[in-house]
């Protein structure tokens, strides 16, 4: 007992505070001010955390390690619909709203993302309070990943009260990263999983854009993990794995921590959203959003068979979209494909960064029977970037 207690005060030291770049890890492109989807005008971001309990699973009492998270692409004062594209990188998920995006390209209302089990939840919710704040249901995207490893997942406890909660949250400004709201019960190639967020400032076609991205990550295999091009997954392949905290756990709930741990397969899935002002069509965020799965790919990600990886994409311009209620044409100029590359080239770098975010933001947890995720270690992340010559100086 003793080893255990040593190992987890050694996994809670071994962590700083801060983001990615914080810790000197070397990124391309320039973020904006607050290096989240939050750069992007208009846009934002409402979270509900919901941690309650500890010990032996009981369905339908927990323990729980859930929420919800949603983006707001106009601002929660208003619901005009967006015009919006998609990308199925692997369907071992769920995401509302795509026969709108494949028909008509738009998206309506705020985007949610939570567990599993809870879409349809999460969907009501987003529909009631439609009704309440804006006097008509709107028909939103809604995408999930799964946190049964540490979360009363067949307890239903994430209720349509609990999106409408997230949806009251909703701000500008900076975004809550880690084990928080969707993100809560989700791990990230066997380390802590949760939300992250990043952005680029771009011009195109001569004008000032910006790409905003937000990630719920629950997926990856800690082998090939890579951080700007360092193979850390392989050098921390036997160390800091997921396990059973023995003082939680059944006897037969094995490996148990402070002796070994589990690798997690690729699996359990990965949200991506991608924001922008800039004036795109939606064939063209379509295209943007298969560029988000490059920057999963960048971290070694191969899209494992039973990981959900979608990605959704969204420009808040023009301010009224043709949508199938439309009754007026909405004159709009997009950006040229010749100029278009820009818009590429951010969301890889953005969606890098956004799921590097979610890893150095998340924390050790434990949930349900004592699962326990460690925090990806901030210290030992740094040797390894430095002993590749890939770690770069913080500036005071």
């Amino acid at each position: 007992m003793r080893a255990l207690v040593a190992f987890l005060a050694i996994a809670v030291a071994t962590q700083a505070e801060g983001r990615a770049r914080d810790l000197g890890i070397p990124f391309e492109g320039t973020p904006g001010p607050l290096n989240a989807i939050t750069d992007v005008p208009g846009v934002e971001v409402g979270q509900k955390t919901l941690v309650e309990g500890e010990g032996p699973l009981i369905v339908g009492k927990g323990p729980v390690r859930s929420g919800v998270t949603i983006v707001f692409p106009r601002g929660h004062g208003n619901l005009k619909p967006v015009y919006g594209g998609y990308f199925n990188l692997n369907g071992n998920g769920e995401m509302t709203g795509l026969a709108y995006m494949q028909d008509f390209g738009t998206i309506s209302g705020p985007i949610g993302i939570t567990s599993s089990n809870a879409i349809g939840h999460v969907y009501a919710g987003i529909q009631e309070w439609a009704v309440q704040h804006g006097g008509e249901a709107v028909y939103p995207v809604v995408a999930e990943t799964w946190d049964g490893w540490q979360s009363d997942i067949n307890g239903f406890h994430v209720r349509p009260a609990t999106a409408k909660a997230a949806l009251d949250a909703a701000k500008s400004g900076p975004v809550e990263e880690g084990v928080v709201g969707g993100g809560t019960g989700m791990h990230c190639f066997s380390f802590k999983g949760g939300i992250g967020t990043s952005s680029r400032a771009i011009t195109a076609g001569a004008k000032s854009y910006s790409v905003g991205v937000l990630v719920q990550c629950n997926t990856g295999d800690r082998k090939v993990l890579r951080i700007a091009g360092v193979p850390v997954g392989r050098n921390l392949q036997n160390s800091w794995l997921p396990c059973y905290d023995p003082r939680q756990s059944r006897p037969d709930q094995t490996p148990k921590c402070g002796t070994e741990g589990r690798a997690l397969p690729d699996s359990g899935s990965i949200i991506i959203v991608v924001a922008t002002d800039a004036p795109l069509m939606p064939v063209q965020l379509n295209r943007v959003a298969k560029r988000a799965a490059l920057g999963l790919a960048r971290l070694g990600s191969y899209s494992g068979t039973s990981s959900g990886d979608l990605i959704v994409a969204f420009s808040t311009v023009p301010e009224s979209v043709n949508g199938p209620d439309q009754k007026a044409p909405s004159p709009l100029t997009p950006i040229a494909d010749t100029e278009v590359n820009a818009v590429f080239e951010a969301t890889v770098q953005a969606t890098e960064e956004a799921i590097v975010n979610a890893l150095v933001a998340a924390r050790t947890s434990t949930g349900a029977d004592g699962y326990t995720m460690y925090a990806l270690p901030h210290g030992e992340l740094q040797a390894i970037l430095k002993r590749f010559g890939r770690l770069e100086e913080r500036k005071p």
